[in-house]
């Protein structure tokens, strides 16, 4: 069914609340590969309650991720799931993420673009608590087969990367069970634990969640640029560009300019293949 662009900006927000303490921050931390060496203090950060720390990608997250999920049912979209992809994420940061917290989310199509054969729609969700507004999320979902319907075409711009080298590179490498462990924040996609749902996407085993490898280079980047300081972070973008597959290596380049981390994350084992692009860490 085409998308009716005007009936989803114009719908009422969608209210839920959110709620999570330590046992869900760690369980996050640990789904990016935090703990490795389990007794690193910089790894304690991630990993024990009494030092926690929270890294700010676990916004997306936060509730299992069902403020951005409930965008996809609002008035005006009506899309098949099989079609969806989580085309790009941004969040932007108001305040440090308490390691416990109770906040209601106010999410709702912010935009809807005609790609052609495919839309993307912008899902927003805007978060606070008692203490006011503390994060801003933004997912870009691309549908294909729902262009088409003659709307403006939206953004299309690229990034590109800094003529030099890389102020840092790093190598991360993807557990086996990595995304076992990760679906276990939320996202219990069959399409990253079940072989045979995998060969039917498409896939000649499960993928990593993109937003694992999100979360992952955001932890790069505040452990080898920002000093370990996740309260540095200001906002987050990128572009998912490709997959990548449990026990395969993240190659991760970042390039410092004023004020932002630039970065690009390949996957070493597959000739550098794009991962993200478009990344950005805005940064005080």
């Amino acid at each position: 069914m085409p998308i009716d662009a005007a009936k989803a900006l114009a719908a009422d927000p969608r209210e839920s609340e959110l709620s999570w303490d330590h046992k869900d921050i760690q369980l996050y931390h640990l789904g990016l590969g935090a703990g490795i060496p389990a007794n690193d203090p910089d790894e304690l950060r991630y990993t024990l309650e009494s030092k926690l720390h929270v890294l700010p990608s676990f916004a997306t997250v936060a509730g299992a991720g069902m403020a951005m999920l409930g965008g996809l049912g609002a008035p005006g979209i009506q899309v098949n799931l099989a079609a969806v992809l989580h085309g790009g994420h941004t969040i932007t940061l108001h305040r440090p993420i308490p390691v416990k917290g109770e906040a209601r989310s106010s999410s709702k199509v912010a935009a809807v673009y005609d790609k052609g054969k495919a839309a993307v729609i912008v899902l927003r969700s805007e978060v606070a608590d008692a203490d006011g507004p503390l994060w801003t999320s933004d997912a870009s979902i691309f549908v294909r087969g729902e262009g088409g319907f003659g709307g403006d075409r939206g953004p299309s711009e690229r990034l590109e990367l800094p003529a030099r080298e890389p102020e840092r590179t790093v190598e991360r490498t993807i557990r086996e069970e990595q995304a076992l462990l990760y679906r276990l924040s939320g996202d219990w996609n069959p399409l990253h634990a079940d072989p045979e749902f995998a060969k039917m996407a498409g896939f000649d085993k499960p993928i990593l969640h993109g937003l694992c490898s999100y979360g992952m280079t955001l932890k790069a980047v505040v452990d080898t640029l920002l000093d370990g300081d996740v309260s540095r972070v200001r906002s987050y973008r990128t572009r998912f560009a490709g997959i990548v597959f449990p026990g395969e290596t993240l190659r991760i380049r970042m390039w410092r300019e004023p004020g932002r981390i630039q970065v690009a994350v390949t996957a070493v084992d597959r000739d550098d293949a794009p991962v993200l692009a478009d990344t950005v860490v805005e940064h005080a």
